[in-house]
């Protein structure tokens, strides 16, 4: 039986045993995740979503976080310019075994999904700890307006004695 899933937009055909090299995931090694964008199921009896297969999932070990090779890339600007810029970048990249691919009962098998960066970022961000030192840094500015009242009286107790030695050298 195989599956083909769909993952860190790209799409993969798998079966049981098979290591993949994705997209990097929310998950850390050894984490088992679960894939349920399943856009097709193979075998003796092929079932293709519409757009995806209802219930199925695909279940992975996380193995470990890697780097891609690294792309390198050269820009030159011609003419008169004789500058150059040489960029390199290396992907990160998850790398997972597949243990099992479900037909059915997705929903039951206790397996969190697997979920990209960046949604674990939004739903990082969406928690109650950082609301809490959002309203901190809030209070924080509140704590600073009376020093600068303070300054202000300040200020003009300073001026007071200018304006005075002024007057005196007036008369």
């Amino acid at each position: 039986m195989f599956a083909v899933l769909k993952t860190g937009g790209k799409q993969y055909k798998v079966q049981a045993g098979d290591v993949l090299r994705i997209e990097l995931i929310a998950a850390a090694a050894g984490d088992k995740v679960q894939f349920n964008e399943i856009l097709m199921l193979g075998g003796d009896k092929p079932v293709l979503g519409a757009p995806m297969v209802k219930g199925a999932a695909v279940q992975a070990e996380v193995i470990d976080d890697i780097k891609a090779d690294k792309v390198i890339t050269y820009h030159k600007r011609r003419r008169k310019h004789s500058s150059q810029r040489t960029r390199g970048h290396r992907q990160k990249l998850t790398l997972l075994r597949v243990t099992d691919i479900l037909a059915t009962g997705a929903e039951q098998s206790g397996v969190k999904e697997a979920i990209g960066t960046h949604a674990a970022r939004v739903a990082a961000h969406n928690t109650a700890a950082p609301a809490e030192a959002k309203a901190e840094k809030k209070a924080a500015p509140a704590k600073k307006a009376p020093a600068k009242q303070a300054e202000a009286e300040a200020a003009p107790a300073r001026k007071a004695p200018a304006k005075k030695a002024e007057a005196a050298t007036k008369e």
